[in-house]
């Protein structure tokens, strides 16, 4: 691309524009962040209303620039600088490749502080994951082929695995070892994280953010929340699981029977499969803080999902179909169970479904360390409409209410369980249809614990077999007072 025709485009992911050498560290932190992130082009004479100012002595200016670079960046960086002239003004032209040797920082800073990766037109300082993701993309290592040396085969719940490849795979030691979900490690078979990570019976213990939250919102902001649930399944599981959600909440029409005859759906069934799929598939998951989000506006349906693009890829390289995988174990288990056909296919097919079905253009943006999938609806559908014509199913209203009051599907089933009579953890489990106690269930017995909704029957022997748990004073008053919401 010719320098006018740079000079046209907007600022983003591999292009920035600078005025001048005044504020070199910011010039600096962008090389950074291009040699980080899929490298990039930086021009230096050009004022933030894109017009060619020049740059003064620029002989002078170059060579300051490489002294710049070669004293303040580490591992070196060897960009290239080419002085180019338009409108009869100099300007810098400073080209910067995608590095191998990832990750470069500020030396000012170190290399835990002075790591940086371009977001949009911005650039982002990046933590402890982020650093390790960029070395392992650097050396051709993924996440989730790494060994978990502490954990045997039991820690897998084969069984359930078994089920969800059906006739498709007998899952035996060979199969487990070709799916990588078994690795040889000092002379023992150890499951890889990605094996954790979709079948794993403590999955959430070990990765507290692998779940799925699912909201339905009023209106078209965050303002007010109707109805979300918490999803804990083996991933594969989860596709189906958050299509059941967003199902629930986009019935139009008259007749209920009707409409599940006719499989007549105002959401774009297919194009929101492709971006759950594409989700669960390439989340990092060594990204701590928050899980995969699937947000239900009356005008939208966002699918957002922890981690920004590999290095060396953009927005536009997705929609044409260049693909890199983060999670080669995942992608070939979801490959195997038909979830995904051609790798890399998945987000041109979305744009080209959109395209067909008249919709908006969906959208795609790496908004703080996350990438959001965006598909805008045809025609807006308020909470009362698409709930109107459901028939009740087994979640009764106070139930919904507790969700709301204790922002989990999960804590609110807990609360509604103890009610009846005392239980311990694997009595709850139990309840909940699980097979196991999961990390999930622990986490929000500790939130019920530390809020005051519940308390130990045991409180001086908290490790007890015989550890019950029951609801406080408070908690029954609580309680009292959500089913009299239910009641008005």
């Amino acid at each position: 691309m010719s320098v006018e025709s740079l000079l046209q485009a907007p600022e983003g992911k591999r292009l920035e524009f600078k005025c001048n050498f005044s504020s070199p560290k910011k010039l600096l932190k962008t090389l950074v962040a291009f040699a980080n992130s899929a490298g990039g082009k930086l021009i230096v004479g050009v004022n933030d209303d894109r017009h060619v100012v020049g740059v003064e002595a620029p002989l002078d200016q170059e060579e300051r620039l490489c002294s710049l670079i070669a004293d303040s960046i580490v591992p070196r960086l060897a960009p290239n600088i080419e002085l180019t002239t338009v409108e009869n003004k100099t300007l810098l032209l400073v080209e910067v490749f995608l590095s191998n040797l990832r990750p470069h920082y500020l030396r000012a800073e170190g290399p835990t502080n002075g790591v940086y990766v371009r977001l949009g037109s911005t650039n982002r300082q990046a933590d402890q994951e982020l650093i390790a993701e960029l070395r392992r993309s650097a050396e051709g290592m993924a996440f989730d082929e790494m060994p978990m040396s502490a954990l045997t085969a039991d820690a897998l719940d084969l069984q359930a695995a078994q089920a969800i490849f059906g006739e498709r795979r007998t899952l035996n030691k060979k199969s487990l070892q070709t799916l990588k979900l078994l690795v040889p490690h000092q002379g023992h078979l150890v499951p890889t994280k990605g094996a954790i990570l979709l079948f794993g019976k403590e999955r959430t213990f070990h990765f507290p953010d692998a779940w799925v939250q699912c909201g339905r919102f009023i209106g078209c902001d965050k303002t007010d929340i109707f109805d979300h649930i918490e999803l804990d399944e083996p991933l594969p599981q989860l596709v189906d699981s958050i299509l059941l959600f967003l199902k629930k909440h986009a019935m139009r029409g008259a007749d209920f029977s009707e409409i599940r005859r006719k499989d007549v759906w105002s959401i774009p069934l297919l194009i929101l499969r492709e971006a759950v799929i594409n989700a669960l598939v390439h989340a990092d998951y060594s990204q701590r803080g928050a899980p995969i989000r699937i947000a239900f506006f009356d005008d939208r349906i966002e699918v957002e999902s922890p981690g920004i693009l590999l290095p060396g890829m953009t927005i536009e390289d997705m929609k044409a179909g260049i693909s890199k995988i983060r999670n080669p174990v995942l992608a070939r288990v979801f490959h195997e169970l038909s979830l995904i056909e051609q790798w890399g296919s998945g987000v041109p097919r979305i744009f080209t479904q959109a395209k067909e079905q008249g919709l908006p253009e969906p959208e795609l943006q790496e908004i703080g360390m996350r990438l959001r999938f965006t598909v805008r609806l045809a025609h807006s559908i308020e909470v009362a409409e698409s709930v109107a014509n459901v028939p009740p199913g087994p979640e009764s209203r106070l139930e919904s209410r507790l969700e709301s009051r204790l922002e989990s599907s999960l804590a609110a089933k807990v609360v509604a369980y103890l009610a009846e009579a005392p239980a311990g953890k694997a009595a709850l489990a139990k309840r909940l249809g699980h097979k196991s106690v999961s990390g999930e269930l622990h986490k929000q017995v500790r939130r019920l614990l530390d809020a005051g909704w519940i308390e130990m029957t045991l409180p001086d022997k908290p490790s007890s077999r015989l550890q019950r748990y029951q609801l406080t004073k408070q908690g029954r008053s609580w309680l009292a007072s959500s089913k009299k919401e239910k009641t008005r």
